[in-house]
């Protein structure tokens, strides 16, 4: 167990110091798929005292292409994202605390889940969800990395708040691709080389040293690379890292809230707060309408006609096979109710 960090302090960025910073701390992930579970294993591998990776999603067949913790087993059982990587990150070193929690992070409680981190590395797929992130951790002054890939191409910037440009900053400069991974595709050696440098600037800042400044773009396909300065590109009337913001993604939302998920015929529907839901009880009134029903304790997943309806413990659910944010809503008040 001595040598397990032997090599990576060997590393003179590192060293035997550094090494003992890296388990005094506490590192945040939001999103455990390609990105997300890159960045956790590295992290994991790395000797990082505590790791929370928060996901909102399940396992499925077109994620084990890309996303490297996941097996068939967690696609056949449909184990939410979070949960699997605990397990599997729990396998590889069970000297690093992992917490999975199988929630979407949102405005009510990004807060929460934020103020006791040392920093944050974005594994999303998507800009609601980042811009989300960037509010909360300006607000905290909690440093994060950004990261983004499709198709054979990436883009990794390190975040300061306070003093670098947040991501509402640099919005216009950053790749708009107008796609996702489900539309246009994406391969794996891009994520990996997006998460190596997510994960290394991670480990620089966790070590006591500085975050580059600078926003690097890369093709794996096409061996091309780029970076940029962007220190100068700060917004002083920034609303949501100036000394005016606002915070405009924090607002807190009431009722149920729904909309699309990023390039998929699925809608999510989240309920406010809710009291006593059990996907037991569900499950036993669910029975009376359909016999596709299976469950695995932290999720229920039914067939009701050409939809597929996944529900997690919070009430959150995914229905797969529509795109009317409307009609979604009713099906889910009508079936779930929560």
């Amino acid at each position: 167990m001595e040598e397990r960090y032997s090599r990576q302090e060997l590393f003179s960025g590192i060293g035997s110091e550094g090494q003992a910073l890296l388990a005094e701390k506490h590192v945040l992930i939001i999103g455990a798929g390609a990105l997300g579970s890159a960045n956790a294993e590295m992290l994991v591998r790395a000797g990082v005292g505590k790791i929370t990776i928060v996901d909102r999603d399940y396992v499925e067949w077109s994620n084990l292409g890309r996303q490297q913790l996941y097996t068939e087993e967690d696609a056949l059982t449909s184990l939410p994202k979070a949960k699997a990587a605990e397990q599997k990150l729990l396998a590889i070193n069970s000297r690093v605390k992992i917490v999975g929690i199988a929630e979407e992070f949102h405005a009510e409680n990004a807060e929460q889940l934020v103020e006791s981190v040392d920093i944050l590395i974005d594994g999303t797929d998507n800009f609601n969800t980042r811009f989300i992130i960037n509010d909360v951790t300006c607000k905290l002054n909690v440093p994060w990395v950004y990261g983004g890939c499709l198709e054979s191409h990436g883009t990794c910037l390190a975040i300061l708040p306070g003093k670098t440009p947040c991501l509402k900053c640099l919005f216009d400069y950053l790749p708009q691709e107008g796609g996702t991974c489900d539309t246009l595709g994406i391969i794996g050696p891009a994520v990996q080389m997006t998460a190596a440098y997510q994960t290394a600037e991670c480990l620089k800042f966790l070590t006591g040293q500085l975050m580059s400044p600078e926003m690097v773009y890369f093709d794996v396909w096409e061996r091309q690379s780029s970076s940029v300065e962007v220190t100068k590109l700060l917004d002083p009337e920034c609303s949501s890292c100036s000394s005016q913001a606002d915070y405009p993604f924090l607002k807190k939302e009431k009722g149920l809230r729904t909309y699309m998920l990023c390039g998929r015929e699925t809608v999510q529907v989240r309920p406010g707060q809710i009291e006593g839901f059990s996907l037991k009880a569900l499950n036993d009134r669910i029975k009376q309408v359909t016999s596709e029903v299976r469950g695995n304790g932290e999720l229920l997943i039914f067939q009701i006609n050409h939809l597929r309806f996944v529900v997690f413990k919070d009430g959150r659910t995914l229905i797969h096979g529509i795109s009317d944010t409307s009609e979604a809503q009713k099906l889910y008040q009508q079936y779930i109710g929560a």
